[in-house]
């Protein structure tokens, strides 16, 4: 039997907020959890999960919730509608599109493919520009070479706090130094792929750790390679 997951107040509070708002406007608006569930290409007992409590809400079901009730996500969630004004998301008042950048565009980089490790030496060398088929803007300071890649798998995903969850884009600089709890892409001995850690020191130890409380601490020494140091998150609600 499923183990039911413990939401933090916060979350609990924005589910009940969140299905107050829609029992109060589904039928002004025309909409139901099947409807929802479509938007969401999630099944009518999943959307069921997130207006009951049982599945914490995350920024990118809420931004489809806040469409489809043309509601701001702070309506029920200031603590999502703030992770989403982090990531340069503002609410508009366009019903067709309710949530876009705010922000001139900056330098393009590249969106990278997952590579085996052997390739990760110079990033420059390991693509080719002509087949790079997704480039995003980012107007920070970058010191070495820069690319974006896609995250996957749920090792930095966390239940509170600051979380990185699959489908999240990611930019990294290659000539940053890391300092103890940054954001690394790495290399470990023996893997297949690169790996997307927080770096811990700790008493002249390094170790890796994912944001997720159930990822195990790894130790690494000299045979672990820093790639780069993680400086933004994104999260494309449009994919075009």
């Amino acid at each position: 039997m499923e183990k039911k997951k413990v939401l933090t107040p916060a979350q609990a509070d924005a589910a009940r907020r969140l299905k107050t708002l829609y029992e109060a406007k589904k039928k002004l608006l025309g909409i139901t959890q099947q409807s929802i569930a479509d938007e969401l290409d999630i099944t009518q007992g999943a959307v069921g999960h997130y207006l009951n409590g049982r599945n914490p809400l995350n920024p990118a079901v809420a931004s489809v919730f806040a469409r489809l009730l043309k509601v701001d996500v702070e309506a029920f969630s200031p603590v999502l509608a703030k992770e989403l004004a982090g990531m340069g998301v503002v609410s508009v008042n366009d019903p067709t599109a309710p949530y876009r950048v705010n922000s001139a565009p900056g330098k393009k980089y590249p969106v990278l493919r997952t590579l085996p490790v052997t390739a990760w030496h110079e990033i420059s060398e390991i693509y080719d520009a002509r087949d790079v088929e997704l480039w995003l803007d980012a107007d920070i300071e970058i010191l070495g070479e820069a690319f974006w890649l896609k995250m996957e798998g749920n090792s930095m995903t966390a239940p509170t706090g600051l979380s990185v969850p699959e489908g999240y884009f990611v930019l990294f600089d290659t000539g940053r130094e890391p300092v103890n709890n940054s954001l690394v892409l790495a290399t470990l001995p023996g893997a297949s792929e690169v790996t997307f850690k927080k770096l811990i020191v700790d008493g002249g130890q390094m170790y890796l750790a994912g944001l997720n409380p159930q990822w195990p601490l790894v130790p690494i020494d000299d045979d672990c390679r820093l790639i780069g140091v993680a400086l933004e998150t994104r999260l494309r609600l449009l994919q075009t």
